[in-house]
């Protein structure tokens, strides 16, 4: 004789019109009052109660949110929906792009609860082969946090993710900097143009896109106060950008810079620019006080630089407007700073980085080697030593120790 099942153990029975017997099981009421009921079904009795099983298993160990059928792309589609609140615009679309390109289409239909250390190892290895390691970086990171979202409300035992490492991707667009002969011919060939005082800006300044395209007037000026006690030269302070809230990359990004001469020149140009957009416009200027702006005085955003800065640079000798962007204007900056024999920590202070570390990391290829103070010296003392020696010199007495102490040692 069959028992009767406990209470809470759930209910089997056969359905006529599936053709299969179905599991279900009462777990209590969501938040409007409704009662919570999960189901599974199966071909035989045993498959159904397996099925059942595992309903209640999750429901033991707190699942009982989350359907049956809940997958990948339901946890992310969840997370752009609603775990992206408050940040920047830019990250939000980035997030989406990824999401919908690239996880969704690979891993989307995967049930949640089913999902492995071993398929996102295995996903990931084969994007290896065609992305590059940041965008790797942004999968996995897009995975981590939808998952860990859907963790903390109960709709999967664990994150698996956190399991698996990012593998190494293609190599990414290597930044580049001008040579001291191709920045000449960019300045002379911005010159004239709307994009000039943001070419000479740039790349006399070290400061970012971002920075510039945020500058006001009332944070440059062209003048200084020569005739102060300590005098102030002409300066501009970047202190903002476009970044949410408007704030600078880190805390050490607000400083204050000198402007060479060229500058002072080329933003008095771009003031007289503005001002006659400012009269041709009319009506429709709308003035946010920016150095660069669009003819009617709105902000620039990046697809509008990087058109203007290729169109600015196209009689540059030598140069392929397409295989430049204006952020390599910065590690030109950079570049010629450290040709000219700056320490790099200035060049990190100049640049607004929080260390010289970080200088190191990302400008490594326009830094010149800093260790190259022994190998000087030594050549130097070996060009000595080759010169031919007189008499004299033969019966002289020892050298001192190169410290110049006057201790006695071996």
């Amino acid at each position: 004789m069959t028992t009767r099942r406990s209470k809470g153990d759930g209910g089997l029975h056969w359905s006529e019109s599936r053709q299969r017997w179905i599991a279900t099981a009462s777990l209590g009421y969501d938040p409007t009052g409704k009662r919570v009921v999960r189901r599974g079904s199966g071909r035989t009795k045993t498959e159904a109660k397996n099925k059942l099983r595992e309903v209640l298993r999750d429901h033991a160990d707190g699942l009982a949110i989350a359907p049956a059928a809940f997958t990948v792309a339901d946890a992310v589609n969840d997370w752009l929906r609603y775990g992206l609140s408050g940040r920047d615009r830019a990250t939000v679309a980035a997030c989406r792009t990824l999401s919908n390109r690239h996880l969704i289409p690979g891993l989307g239909a995967r049930r949640l609860r089913d999902l492995t250390a071993e398929d996102v190892d295995r996903w990931l290895a084969g994007k290896a082969q065609t992305l590059s390691t940041r965008t790797l970086q942004g999968l996995h990171g897009c995975l981590n946090r939808a998952i860990k979202r859907a963790m903390a409300r109960d709709k999967v035992k664990r994150n698996v993710v956190t399991l698996c490492s990012v593998p190494k991707g293609q190599p990414g667009r290597p930044s580049k900097a001008l040579t001291l002969a191709q920045a000449e011919s960019v300045l002379a060939a911005a010159e004239g143009t709307r994009m000039c005082a943001y070419v000479v800006l740039s790349m006399l300044t070290g400061a970012r896109t971002e920075e510039l395209r945020a500058l006001t007037w009332e944070h440059v000026e062209l003048v200084g106060k020569p005739d102060d006690a300590v005098p102030v030269p002409p300066h501009v302070a970047v202190w903002r950008s476009v970044r949410s809230g408007g704030d600078t990359k880190t805390r050490k990004s607000r400083r204050t810079l000198a402007l060479p001469l060229r500058c002072v020149e080329a933003l008095r140009q771009q003031q007289a620019q503005q001002d006659g957009d400012r009269i041709e416009a009319g009506s429709r200027w709308r003035d946010h006080g920016l150095v660069f702006a669009t003819k009617f005085g709105t902000p620039l955003d990046p697809a509008d630089v990087r058109r203007e800065f290729r169109r600015a640079i196209r009689d540059a000798e030598d140069i392929e407007p397409a295989d430049w962007t204006p952020r390599e204007l910065r590690h030109s900056f950079v570049s010629l700073l450290s040709d000219s024999g700056v320490p790099l920590e200035e060049i990190s202070r100049l640049v607004g980085h929080s260390s010289t570390a970080v200088t190191e990391l990302v400008y490594r290829k326009q830094i010149r080697p800093v260790l190259q103070a022994g190998a000087t010296v030594m050549d130097r003392i070996f060009a000595d030593a080759d010169r031919p020696r007189s008499h004299s010199d033969s019966h002289s007495a020892a050298p001192e120790p190169i410290g110049g102490g006057s201790g006695s040692g071996p």
